[in-house]
């Protein structure tokens, strides 16, 4: 029953992070639908909501609103001030790119991004096939930015850049988990941090929207909360080393739904760097999965043969040279006695 359940949880898991990837890909088709509008007007509508939704749910929530310690204080602020630049800069990247697509796999760098700042912030050191992969992932990137010595690659760098900050983010999200902070405490937080800041930007350079615009940055607004909530579930399904590859489909549904909306057709290159960059997850998913087999093995080996006598250790190969053969016996071996 439990290893069905165990599926049953990871399927969902998965099922979870598709959708999560699909909301974000629909929030970035959302925000370049809205046109030209200043860039804080579109942050504010995309976490506006966000906060209207968690408010209610924290409403009905035990704890609340309370914070685990003041300790989680810094680290929020952190998280959140570094995740508004986040934000910002990816939209400047979904705006000025050419191709949403672009824009979510630079975003998507956030994961090896992270790898390095949990470096100097967690004190991890990352395995060697780890910091290959980074930098197999980098070079990937550097197929989709393309650089060149103009101003066009700009949102391209910008993307890099967003990719940076929600590593960052990330990390600090993490450290707030080791501290026993809610999840749901720490979307709201960045959701109230990321709407009070953008609000008297929004209105200081505040355009004109047309209804249409409107409805575009509140379905933004929305598909950016329902990715939160997926992905929020997602990992309270599933470990993330099994199920974040699949954070990745975002970037084919994006370049779909940019191609039929948008009429956007990324360069041969991009698709270069996307086959790099998505290798790099999938072969760094795979060295977590394999090496976390092998450590399940072993310790299941190491507790069977704790259990029984060594002649009779099933994780030792038979035959083997260091296992003494078995005495013979003095007598024959009684029959156990019947039981119920």
């Amino acid at each position: 029953m439990a290893t069905k359940n165990t599926a049953w949880n990871k399927g969902a898991g998965i099922a979870l992070i598709l959708g999560a990837a699909l909301c974000f890909a629909l929030m970035n088709l959302f925000v370049n639908l809205a046109g030209d509008l200043p860039l804080m007007q579109k942050v504010f509508f995309r976490n506006g909501l966000t906060v209207i939704v968690v408010f209610v749910i924290l409403c009905f929530d035990k704890d609340r609103f309370r914070l685990k310690s003041r300790a989680c204080i810094p680290w929020h602020l952190l998280r959140s001030g570094v995740g508004l630049a986040g934000v910002v800069l990816n939209f400047y990247a979904i705006d000025h790119i050419g191709s949403i697509s672009d824009a979510s796999i630079l975003n998507k760098l956030s994961p090896f991004f992270a790898i390095l700042f949990s470096v100097f912030l967690l004190k991890e050191k990352p395995a060697v096939f780890e910091i290959f992969f980074v930098l197999v992932a980098f070079g990937g990137a550097v197929c989709v930015v393309d650089p060149r010595f103009d101003m066009q690659v700009l949102p391209a760098l910008s993307g890099v850049a967003s990719g940076a900050c929600a590593g960052f983010a990330y990390t600090c999200v993490r450290i707030l988990g080791r501290k026993g902070e809610r999840g749901i405490m720490t979307v709201f937080f960045f959701a109230v941090f990321s709407t009070v800041v953008s609000l008297p930007l929004m209105l200081a350079f505040w355009q004109p929207m047309t209804g249409l615009q409107l409805l575009w940055l509140l379905l933004a607004g929305a598909a950016a909360t329902g990715g939160q909530f997926c992905i929020t579930g997602a990992y309270r399904l599933a470990p993330a080393k099994e199920i974040a590859v699949f954070d990745y489909m975002q970037v084919f549904f994006a370049a779909v739904l940019g191609f039929f909306f948008l009429q956007q057709v990324p360069k041969t290159l991009s698709f270069v760097g996307y086959a790099v960059i998505i290798g790099a997850a999938v072969g760094q998913w795979a060295y977590h999965f394999f090496r976390d087999r092998r450590a399940r093995s072993r310790a299941l080996c190491a507790e069977q043969t704790s259990d029984i006598p060594p002649s009779d250790a099933v994780c030792a190969p038979s035959g083997s040279p260091e296992d003494p053969p078995d005495p013979p016996p003095e007598k024959p071996p009684e029959e156990p006695p019947e039981t119920q």
